[in-house]
């Protein structure tokens, strides 16, 4: 049922988006008395669920949602109908307008998918406000990622400022880091030192090679959440809800205490004293070479001395607080893209399967609005890359016009437009087989 939900979810995230998009090239033609000759959401090959003819443009629902599409008279696309090209053109077409006005119909889509994401997001503040969790306990300081701790840094330690920004958000400190180029913190540790760390250039490479995306988390107590029955853990008898006291007689109160002398034993024994209903219980067990014994930390805030704090925002707040919310959202996603340029990240990548899993297993409109807004912004950038059979590579081709003056040769565009096509192809058989492999667990 969870899989069916997410699909759902991911489906209607789509259909939106998409038809959004198709609109925004549909508006932008019919400004410029361009004929649109078909609008469609999801292909059709061979054959259409809908379709009606209104005017001179048929509109329709296809079989396969994948995307959808806009013919567009006169225009060498996707479809590669390049019959029409054959004959004299005309002044409806695509290829008779001048290359400003078909900059602007390229663009169409890209323009509303952005505008529609700042829409989004503005709408989730007015509705929903933001929530953040915050530590009722400023002591317990933050967990630090181990290659952080490397130049300096300390679990418990407290970010008094991260470049310019004083008391960063935790959100703002995870992806400072990562996405940001921030390298530069003023830090308060346990024993009331304060230190200025700067951290190497490309720190976000390292971190990304060795612990994925971890730099800071709030610092969470020795509580057990999860417990797998049928590795050790679970085997031995440890339950959900058991508080963690001492490891290998060590005092153990926070989460990242406890997680450090079960790697410090790989291959050997630990010790545990928890608490379970206030009656202490000891259990010895094996640790693997890896490191695991199957057991996750509580999701319990209020034990961990958090809250969840909501912020409102009013219609004129959410104005700003939208955009704000978009441009970091799209300059986010941008930086991510030095990480796919790696073998790490390149095996990373992902297709449907992976999108859908973004979505929430229950059908919360919250998180799925939130899901489409970044979805929006993500469709966006993508489609501006410069890669033929994408507006961007149509895009780019007008701007050649426009700086020489010369329109490309009709056959140079189809070739090129037949490339992107195959390009695009072979790239979502790649994503979408690696998520096969997943399935499967024929990758880690």
């Amino acid at each position: 049922m969870d899989i069916l939900i997410k699909a759902g979810q991911l489906i209607l995230a789509l259909a939106i988006l998409v038809t959004v998009h198709e609109f925004g090239h549909y508006l932008a033609a019919r400004f410029f008395k361009t004929r649109v000759e078909k609008f469609y959401l999801f292909f059709n090959p061979y054959f259409s669920l809908y379709k009606k003819k209104i005017g001179e443009t048929e509109w329709g629902i296809g079989w396969l949602p994948l995307g959808g599409y806009v013919k567009i008279s006169g225009m060498i696309d996707e479809s590669m109908d390049t019959e029409q090209l054959k004959q004299e053109p005309q002044p409806w077409e695509f290829r008779s307008k001048p290359a400003w006005q078909r900059l602007i119909i390229m663009l169409g889509g890209i323009i509303v998918n952005l505008i529609v994401g700042f829409f989004i997001y503005m709408m989730i503040l007015v509705v929903y406000g933001k929530d953040e969790v915050i530590s009722k306990n400023a002591s317990n300081g933050l967990m630090v990622g181990e290659v952080l701790q490397k130049y300096g840094f300390q679990n418990g330690d407290r970010i008094l400022k991260m470049g310019e920004k004083k008391d960063p958000s935790l959100e703002e400190l995870k992806k400072g880091i990562m996405f940001r180029d921030d390298y530069k913190f003023e830090v308060q540790h346990q024993d009331g030192t304060t230190s200025s760390i700067t951290l190497p250039e490309d720190v976000e490479f390292e971190i990304f090679y060795t612990e994925g995306m971890t730099t800071f988390n709030h610092r969470l107590k020795a509580k057990i959440g999860q417990v797998v029955d049928t590795l050790e853990a679970g085997k031995k008898g440890l339950k959900s809800g058991d508080v963690v006291v001492t490891a290998n007689n060590k005092t153990i109160v926070f989460w990242d205490e406890l997680t450090k002398e079960i790697k410090n034993n790989k291959n050997g024994k630990i010790q545990l004293t928890v608490s379970r209903n206030g009656t202490l219980r000891e259990f010895n067990l094996d640790i693997d070479s890896v490191g695991i014994i199957g057991i996750g930390v509580s999701d319990d805030l209020a034990f961990h001395g958090l809250e969840i704090k909501n912020n409102s925002f009013g219609l004129a707040q959410s104005v700003s607080g939208g955009i704000g919310m978009g441009i970091n959202t799209l300059n986010d996603y941008v930086s991510q893209m030095k990480f796919v340029f790696t073998k790490k990240g390149a095996q990373g990548l992902g297709g449907f399967a992976s999108i859908g899993n973004l979505f929430s297993p229950t059908w919360d409109w919250h998180h799925f609005w939130g899901m489409t807004a970044f979805l929006s912004f993500v469709l966006a950038f993508m489609n501006l890359l410069p890669i033929p059979a994408l507006d961007g590579g149509h895009v780019l081709f007008l701007m050649v016009e426009m700086i020489t003056g010369k329109s490309l040769p009709q056959k140079f565009l189809e070739y090129a437009q037949m490339t992107g096509v195959i390009l695009l192809l072979a790239l979502m058989l790649y994503v979408n087989g690696l998520d096969l492999l997943r399935i499967f667990n024929f990758m880690k």
